[in-house]
């Protein structure tokens, strides 16, 4: 058991140090703030405060979690071991950085309830970002961090035994578009002839019609691909369904067509599910009951797991609602357009509501990677794409965290600019089970 003496205990430093220990470095931890009782511990101890109390090891603390409220932080960024910190302390800080408080400024996405610049899906600008300004989007900070405070604690107390963990790989896939051509309906098939047509497209004209005829499969099934690559590298997989009613920014499958909705059982007998709620879902958060309930009634089964459409997130609003809706895990804490660690770790965390200054029980899971950012936003051809993911699952190797990419089933298809992205997501997957 580790004892951590501080002067004070707030919901925010509990919130960090559990997670620093716990989660991350897996040790069973006590906090105290009796001087006592931590002077007579004599199993593994520090403190953290603004001055040391006695020689013991020690790490100075800033301010941040201590405050309650937001407020613009002063942060400067500098060079540490191989990545970069903030929050700097004095010489006598077993560290030279508050490690606490820069966890808690990533983990709690502090930056995103101050006033910044949104993109035109009204999301936090990942070039608004800490980590993107200073170059470290693409390391788990936090837990590269987490492990140079163990080999300290080793260091000070080498008769303790340290709990190892093991790096671990989930993959995920949105589907937001179930099928290109089918079971869309009368109105949707003729509209999309007409635009064929408009852009004088003769290659969606014939591809179009050779599926409706039954001649040629669908582009975007490639559910038996993802099922094969599930098998052949024993994957974990999770699948977010989208099941909106049909507008501007969501354009699935109309929820009634017996076709999806046995597309939909199908795969729950062999992956997890989870919901996809709808872009218009952000706005109207009575859509998300609608549509958890949807996939519910069809699976048969509670519906605990969340991707946003679109990865739109407003903090506090979005989590807020999906607490409210029972959901327990969301796998949106990722940026659409670079890759790397949004929150700084590869580990799953607890939402911190910071406007309530409470822990929540809904839990985050960090991706890393996902298709359109490279295809769409990074402009990334497919022969070059796997060194960019490559480099994001070394670090989370280094760190023995998880790692989680996000995929559609439209771009295996090997259809037009998704041409070679097949490939791309099977070696990805050797990768990152290898």
């Amino acid at each position: 058991m580790l004892l951590i003496y501080t002067h004070k205990t707030t919901n925010r430093s509990r919130f960090i140090l559990h997670f620093i220990f716990r989660d991350v470095l897996g040790l069973q931890l006590k906090i105290t703030n009796d001087v006592k009782e931590f002077n007579n511990y004599n199993d593994i101890k520090i403190s953290y405060s603004s001055q040391p109390i006695a020689d013991e090891l020690f790490f100075q603390s800033r301010n941040l979690l201590f405050e309650t409220g937001i407020s613009e932080q002063n942060i400067t960024v500098f060079d540490f071991k191989n990545t970069k910190a903030f929050f700097a302390t004095g010489k006598l800080s077993a560290m030279p950085f508050d490690i606490f408080s820069a966890a808690f400024y990533l983990v709690s996405r502090y930056e995103e309830y101050l006033p910044h610049i949104r993109d035109v899906h009204d999301r936090f600008d990942a070039k608004e970002s800490l980590a993107f300004n200073n170059n470290f989007l693409h390391q788990p900070v936090v837990d590269s961090w987490a492990i140079e405070l163990k080999n300290i604690l080793k260091q000070k107390f080498p008769q303790h035994n340290f709990p190892n963990r093991s790096y671990k790989y989930i993959s995920t896939i949105d589907i937001d578009n179930a099928f290109a051509y089918k079971e869309k309906g009368l109105i949707r098939t003729m509209g999309g002839y007409l635009r064929a047509l408009k852009d004088l497209d003769i290659f969606d004209l014939r591809e179009r019609t050779a599926v409706l005829l039954g001649k040629k499969t669908d582009p975007y099934d490639t559910y038996s691909f993802q099922n094969e690559i599930k098998k052949k590298y024993s994957l974990s997989t999770i699948y977010f369904f989208l099941l909106a009613d049909y507008g501007v920014n969501d354009k699935n499958v109309p929820v009634h067509s017996h076709k999806f909705q046995s597309l939909i059982k199908s795969i729950s007998d062999h992956s997890e599910i989870g919901i996809h709620p709808s872009y218009g879902s952000n706005s109207k958060p009575e859509k998300l009951k609608k549509e958890i309930s949807r996939l519910s009634v069809i699976i048969h089964s509670e519906i605990i797991k969340s991707r946003q459409h679109f990865l739109k997130l407003v903090f506090p609003d979005t989590y807020r609602n999906l607490i409210e809706n029972d959901i327990k895990e969301d796998y949106s804490m990722g940026f659409a357009s670079v890759l790397g660690f949004r929150a700084g770790t590869c580990t799953p965390f607890h939402f911190y509501d910071l406007d309530m200054e409470l822990e929540t029980k809904l839990k985050i899971y960090p991706f890393a990677v996902m298709d359109a950012t490279l295809r769409y936003y990074l402009k990334i051809n497919a022969e070059d794409a796997l060194k960019h993911i490559k480099a994001i699952i070394d670090e989370t190797k280094k760190v023995d965290g998880l790692f989680i990419s996000l995929w559609h089933n439209e771009s295996l298809s090997n259809n037009r600019h998704w041409n070679g992205w097949a490939k791309v997501y099977e070696e990805m997957v050797k990768e990152a089970t290898a």
